[in-house]
């Protein structure tokens, strides 16, 4: 696995998220309002599609993931069949996030778009009490956070690109290439989201 280094963050000085309702809320996998699809399945949060993806070889499982209508209760159904993970998953779920993310962009690319322009030119941090991996916890009498802020990190990637002169290729989500990366059985295609990006546009 990529060895991935903590990091020390001015809370003052970043764009922070931790609750759904609260500033910069939407920014969280676990915000509703951000439908995806993916092979034509529609997937209420980020969050069900990543953990979805814990349970490639189980389509029964991924089922059971997107019945749910909570992130949150996505995420416990996740946790009951935590040893059928894929064998590769501390590798891979990096990646897997990242792409997530790219396709919670390319689907809701004007709404998410622009909540990334918000932040600018600030640091992303998920602000967590628990997980220092995927986000930072606050140091006891110190305006300062320290963590490895894996989420945090990948939304400025994706930011960054997003400012880039590919901007509106982000409306397209290539497949990774990893084994057995399927959905419910089937092989995970490209998403390309820019008819309906020309369509929002239109109706503007």
């Amino acid at each position: 696995m990529k060895k991935y280094s903590q990091r020390e963050y001015k809370r003052i000085d970043c764009c922070c998220f931790s609750s759904t309702k609260k500033e910069f809320g939407e920014l969280s996998n676990m915000s509703a309002g951000f439908v995806l699809e993916v092979n034509g399945l529609k997937i209420l949060t980020s969050e069900a599609l990543y953990q979805a993806m814990r349970f490639t070889s189980f389509p029964d499982i991924q089922m059971k993931i997107f019945q749910e209508k909570s992130p949150m209760s996505a995420k416990m159904i996740s946790k009951k069949y935590l040893q059928k993970t894929r064998v590769d998953w501390e590798e891979v779920k990096v990646d897997i996030m990242r792409w997530c993310l790219k396709v919670k962009l390319a689907q809701n690319f004007i709404k998410f778009g622009t909540l990334l322009e918000t932040t600018y030119p600030k640091e992303i941090v998920e602000l967590s009490t628990k997980d220092k991996f995927w986000g930072a916890r606050p140091i006891e009498k110190s305006n300062l956070l320290i963590g490895i802020n894996a989420l945090g990190r990948l939304l400025m990637e994706l930011r960054y690109e997003y400012f880039s002169e590919n901007k509106y290729g982000l409306l397209k989500a290539l497949p990774l290439e990893i084994d057995n990366f399927k959905l419910l059985d089937e092989n995970i295609g490209i998403i390309d989201a820019r008819d309906t990006f020309i369509q929002k546009i239109k109706e503007l």
